[in-house]
């Protein structure tokens, strides 16, 4: 039998809120207020639009990441599993959840070993950038490369949330100097990514400047994290100190637009509320590399993997059509595009 520990019961908790629960954030993530221009002649195939991108060096067959999630219960492992092998069939990347876990208890490594059924994905390891103020330093962040064999490291920020759990870590002073030494010291890109709150332009200056290889915006406009934490809220005062945050945050385009302006080669990762290919190619048209999402893969792998392949592959042909109506032929001419606003 499977050992249950703190950590576990609370990725259990995380994975079973999210599919029953909602947890919805009150504001959008501001894409609405963008459109593409029509194009009656497009002057191209549809067959001819591709789709392919390069990332951190490697293709993929579409712009697509599959967000960091879970990890670290028997329940993540099998829904890892199935986000991976469907990865796979599809050459999009994958990110898992943090890897905390399988770092204080070994036991729970197999629950983000992907590769088995992944050879050739790119994948993310994971870890809480918060740990580095407790205790953790580089030989964790190159464990949880190793243990997944991983080609990058996504150091996730989320104060709120941690300030929001009965068990949250919240000493997040000099923070960014332990990030930069790092970025500095970790032979695989280091990527930092919010959870759902967004990156503004305060906290993208001194990520910049830290050297990270990549920033993940992870913008308002999806999965409130704060509602989440309501639905696990030891009591009623906690419940609904939870809930008033539920239009808290930055909204995705606006955090796109942001970065993009202070630096204009970095990549970025579009995440926070996409819900379909035609979002995540206006993502692209504000100056993102790829779009990301969590919760439509959570519940698709929660059915079977038939339906994650489904999903992916309707997400990359809503891109393609979006493009061939938009008169473009490429990734590229697509980030060239300049959007109406609605």
């Amino acid at each position: 039998m499977k050992k249950v520990t703190p950590i576990s019961q609370r990725k259990s908790d995380h994975i079973r809120i999210n599919l029953r629960e909602d947890v919805q954030s009150a504001i959008t993530t501001g894409l609405e207020k963008y459109r593409f221009e029509h194009q009656a002649l497009p002057e191209c195939n549809l067959e001819d639009v591709d789709t392919q991108t390069i990332f951190l060096n490697k293709s993929l067959a579409a712009p697509i990441l599959i967000s960091s999630m879970t990890g670290g219960s028997v329940e993540a492992a099998q829904i890892n599993l199935i986000l991976a092998e469907a990865a796979e069939q599809t050459q999009i990347a994958m990110g898992l959840g943090s890897q905390r876990a399988a770092i204080e208890h070994p036991e729970l490594a197999y629950t983000f070993q992907v590769r088995q059924v992944a050879p050739h994905i790119l994948l993310f390891a994971n870890l809480g950038a918060i740990q580095l103020n407790y205790r953790y330093g580089i030989d964790e962040c190159k464990k949880a490369v190793e243990m997944i064999e991983a080609d990058a490291l996504v150091l996730h920020l989320n104060p709120l949330q941690e300030a929001l759990q009965p068990e949250g870590d919240t000493r997040f002073e000099n923070l960014i100097d332990k990030i930069a030494m790092v970025c500095h010291s970790l032979p695989v890109p280091v990527i930092v990514k919010e959870v759902g709150w967004g990156i503004s332009q305060r906290t993208a200056k001194m990520l910049i400047e830290a050297g990270v290889a990549a920033i993940d915006v992870a913008g308002a406009g999806g999965t409130s994290w704060s509602q989440v934490e309501m639905y696990r809220a030891r009591s009623e005062s906690a419940a609904r100190i939870a809930s008033h945050f539920i239009d808290w945050g930055i909204p995705t385009a606006e955090c796109i637009k942001t970065i993009r302006a202070l630096h204009p080669s970095l990549p970025i990762i579009a995440s926070g509320g996409l819900r379909n290919g035609i979002e995540i190619a206006k993502c692209l048209a504000l100056g993102a590399n790829l779009g990301a999402m969590a919760s439509p893969f959570l519940k698709a792998a929660a059915r079977s993997l038939a339906d994650t392949i489904e999903t992916i592959n309707e997400l990359k042909r809503e891109i393609q059509i979006t493009m061939f109506a938009a008169g473009v032929k490429s990734i590229e001419e697509l980030r060239n595009l300049q959007l109406k606003v609605a």
